[in-house]
């Protein structure tokens, strides 16, 4: 069925939007130009013989040695008519410049932290988000760590580090009233043979 929907595609949008397709291993993908990302989408999502309803997932992927460099990869379910189909955009430079896409939020509302992810751990702009700001990184982290040209063994504390005798004890995890409220707070463990 998903073959079929890369021929709705094909009619509906030809070659100026959608710039390649391919079923390969069963999973049906089309490739998009972004300019036409978000219109793409809205015609999966809204005509009938397609009825793509589902945004299951939403990441980029960093193509080292291609250009463009990143992609915005979007895995789509139809619930009513049970069919799968994957679609890509492909953005930015060797250096990442110009990673902006349409935000696929408008179209279906579950995209919001898929998006604010991606754009956390690749660099990629989502042209009207919400709220598009870090989500598993701390606001004032330099760079985005799953691009493939970032330092592995690069650190960057929030904190700066402490050095000294009394370093232990001075941020302890958990006040007194924080923590868990039950189980193991108040355990008394034995060591193993005792």
């Amino acid at each position: 069925m998903a073959k079929k929907l890369l021929d709705i595609l094909m009619d509906r949008f030809g070659d100026s939007v959608i710039l390649e397709t391919h079923s390969h291993v069963g999973d049906d993908t089309a490739v998009i130009a972004p300019s036409s990302w978000r219109e793409v989408a809205l015609f999966l999502r809204d005509d009938p013989r397609c009825k793509m309803n589902m945004l299951v997932d939403l990441c980029g992927v960093d193509r080292f040695d291609q250009l463009p460099r990143l992609e915005v990869v979007a895995h789509l379910h139809s619930l009513p008519i049970n069919h799968r189909l994957r679609i890509k955009t492909r953005v930015g430079d060797e250096q990442c410049n110009g990673a902006v896409v349409d935000s696929l939020v408008p179209v279906w509302s579950g995209a919001d932290w898929f998006e604010r992810e991606t754009f956390d751990m690749f660099g990629i702009r989502f042209e009207g988000h919400p709220d598009l700001r870090r989500i598993l990184l701390y606001e004032e982290f330099v760079g985005h760590p799953l691009r493939k040209d970032y330092p592995a063994a690069k650190t960057q504390p929030l904190v700066p580090y402490r050095e000294g005798q009394d370093v232990l004890g001075k941020l302890d995890p958990f006040g007194p009233d924080e923590g868990m409220s039950f189980g193991r707070k108040h355990l008394d463990y034995q060591k193993d043979g005792e």
